[in-house]
């Protein structure tokens, strides 16, 4: 699979190399600010404390 999107960029090595990057980077920054967020609505701790309380 990774052979197969490596064969399919454009241009020589360096160039694929900063698509995957960017595409890398724009991926993160999609998770960090919608999907992250969106799904933390569903997984919230409860109040938790550790340790025992005295």
């Amino acid at each position: 699979m990774y052979a197969a999107l490596w064969r399919v960029l454009p241009g020589p090595w360096w160039v694929r190399v900063l698509i995957l990057v960017v595409v890398f980077a724009a991926i993160t920054v999609a998770l960090i600010m919608w999907v992250f967020p969106w799904f933390d609505q569903f997984v919230a701790p409860q109040d938790v404390t550790v340790g025992d309380q005295q």
